[in-house]
C-alpha cells in the first residue's frame, strides 16, 4: 500500500513539474512574439474626456481672459491644419506621424488619464484620431519635455516588457537595439520628435464606475523627445492601425462624446473604447487615408436654404489631394473656399440684417461680427453639414461661432487653402455622439447630451 501510495506521489509530481515547464514555454513563446493567448480583453473601456480648459485639466487657467482662450483655439487650429496639409502630400514619410507636436501646448485639445505598470504610474495623454500609437515619456530620459505627471520607469515596473524585433508590431522598416528589442521614431512636422523602444505594459484606464485593467498593451516609451513642451505625457492613438489601442483591443469600434467646450465646469465629455462602444444614430460612409478618417461632404444648408455648392469639391483626388477629415485635436472647421464663400455670404446676408461685421486685422477672410453670441444669435438659423448616406451634422451657434473677446464674436468656420483637405473640426462636433466602426466603415452621427451616456 505504502508502495502504490508513493508512486501515485511521485506521478503527481512529475505531473506537476511537466505543467509548470509546459507553463514556463507558453510564456516565453507569448513574450517572444509579443502576444499573450491568455489575456482576455475588455469588451468596453469608458474614459472621462478632459477639454484643455476645462477645471479637470492641468492646462486650465481661470484667471485667463475670454480672448486668450480664443486666441489658443485658433492657434491650436492652425497648427493642426499645416499638420494633416502637410500629411496629405507625396513626401511626407509613412515614419511622420503622430500629431503636429505639442510645441508651446498648441494642439492640446481632448485628454485622458490613465495610468500605466505595476505599482502603477499615472498619465495624462492627448487623444488623436490621427495617431497610431499610444507613447509617453520615460526614464530614464536621455531628452524629455516637462510634463504634469510622473515620469514611467519601467525597469521599476514588474509587468514591463520589451518588444521584441520579430513581433508583429515592431515594422519592418523600424531598427532594433543591441538587444533586439523594436525601436520606434516619430516625426512631427514642426520639426519636433520622439523617439525610443516598443514595449508591452499594463494599463489600467480611469472609467466612471472607477477602473480596469487592460494587459500587454503595445505602447513607445520614448526616451529622447526633441523640441516639445507642455504638461501631456504623450499621445493615445486612435487611427485605424494595428496599433491603436481599440484595435489591440480586438475591436474595430470606438465613440466619443463631446458637450459644451465654453463651460470650463462641464464633465461628461468621454471616450469609449471596444465593441461596447455606442454605435448609434445616422451613418456615412467612412474612409481611411494615411492614419486619417475621412467622410463624404455633399451639400451645406444654412436654415432651410441649401447653398449652391458643387459637390466635386469635397472629393478627395486619386493622388492624395482635398478631401473631407472629420479630426479630433482641431478646434475650427476648414472648408474649400469653394464651399466656404457661399457659406460665408449666406451668414453675412442673415446676421448683417441686425449686427455690423467687423474687420480683424491680419484676417481678411473672417467673419466677425460686434455683440454677443449668446445673446445675439438667438434665432440664428441651423447650419446643417449633409454627408453621404443621409446623415446629418447640425451646427448651432455654440458650434458655429466663437466669442473672441466681450462684444466681438466670429464664425468659427475658415477657409482653406486651394486643393487643402476640408476638416471638422471639434467645435463642430459639439453635442453629438461620435461612433467610428471600422468594420463596417461606417460613422454615425447622434446628437444627444453625453451625460446620458453615462454608465
Amino acid at each position: 500500500m505504502e508502495n502504490v501510495s508513493a508512486l501515485i506521489h511521485s506521478e503527481l509530481s512529475l505531473l506537476l513539474l511537466i505543467m509548470i515547464f509546459l507553463c514556463s514555454s507558453c510564456r516565453a513563446t507569448a513574450a517572444a512574439t509579443g502576444t499573450a493567448a491568455t489575456i482576455v480583453k475588455p469588451p468596453r473601456v469608458s474614459m472621462k474626456l478632459i477639454h484643455r480648459d476645462s477645471i479637470l485639466s492641468p492646462y486650465n487657467n481661470p484667471s485667463a481672459s475670454i480672448s486668450e482662450r480664443f486666441w489658443r483655439a485658433v492657434n491650436s487650429s492652425m497648427a493642426r491644419y499645416a499638420y494633416l496639409k502637410a500629411r496629405t502630400k507625396s513626401t511626407f514619410s509613412s515614419s511622420d506621424d503622430v500629431r503636429g507636436g505639442l510645441s508651446e501646448d498648441r494642439n492640446v485639445m481632448l485628454l485622458v488619464n490613465f495610468s500605466i505598470g505595476q505599482p502603477p504610474v499615472q498619465q495624462l495623454a492627448v487623444m488623436d484620431t490621427a495617431s497610431d500609437l499610444l507613447w509617453i515619456q520615460c526614464s530614464p530620459c536621455i531628452k524629455c519635455f516637462k510634463q504634469y505627471s510622473p515620469l514611467f520607469d519601467p525597469f521599476k515596473s514588474s509587468t514591463y516588457r520589451s518588444l521584441p524585433c520579430n513581433s508583429p508590431y515592431c515594422p519592418v522598416d523600424q531598427k532594433c537595439d543591441s538587444v533586439r528589442n523594436c525601436e520606434y521614431h516619430r516625426a512631427y512636422v514642426d520639426t519636433t520628435s520622439t523617439r525610443g523602444t516598443l514595449g508591452m505594459e499594463e494599463l489600467r484606464l480611469s472609467t466612471s464606475d472607477g477602473g480596469i485593467t487592460v494587459s500587454d498593451v503595445v505602447f513607445g516609451c520614448g526616451t529622447e523627445n526633441q523640441g516639445i513642451t507642455g504638461i501631456a505625457s504623450g499621445i493615445l492613438g486612435l487611427s485605424a492601425k494595428k496599433e491603436s489601442l481599440f484595435s489591440q483591443m480586438g475591436s474595430s469600434k470606438f465613440s466619443y462624446c463631446i458637450g459644451s467646450l465654453d463651460d470650463p465646469n462641464y464633465e461628461y465629455n468621454h471616450l469609449i473604447i471596444g465593441d461596447g462602444a455606442k454605435v448609434e444614430g445616422y451613418s456615412t460612409p467612412l474612409q481611411v487615408f494615411g492614419n486619417s478618417y475621412c467622410l463624404t461632404l455633399e451639400g451645406i444648408s444654412v436654415g432651410d436654404k441649401q447653398l449652391d455648392i458643387n459637390q466635386s469639391i469635397f472629393k478627395r483626388s486619386a493622388s492624395g489631394v482635398g478631401g473631407v477629415i472629420i479630426d479630433s485635436g482641431t478646434a475650427a472647421t476648414y472648408l474649400d473656399r469653394g464651399a466656404y464663400d457661399p457659406l460665408r455670404e449666406e451668414v453675412r446676408s442673415v446676421v448683417g440684417t441686425i449686427l455690423q461685421d467687423v474687420f480683424v486685422e491680419g484676417q481678411p477672410d473672417w467673419l466677425c461680427y460686434d455683440g454677443e453670441v449668446s445673446q445675439d444669435l438667438i434665432g440664428f438659423p441651423v447650419v446643417t453639414f449633409h454627408f453621404a448616406g443621409g446623415a446629418d451634422l447640425v451646427l448651432d451657434v455654440d458650434a458655429m461661432f466663437h466669442q473672441l473677446r466681450e462684444g466681438l464674436f466670429c464664425m468659427f468656420v475658415w477657409p482653406t487653402a486651394f486643393r487643402d483637405p476640408s476638416i471638422i473640426g471639434v467645435r463642430a462636433q459639439q453635442h453629438y455622439n461620435i461612433a467610428y466602426d471600422l468594420n463596417e466603415m461606417n460613422l454615425y452621427f447622434q446628437r444627444i447630451d453625453c451625460e446620458l451616456l453615462e454608465d
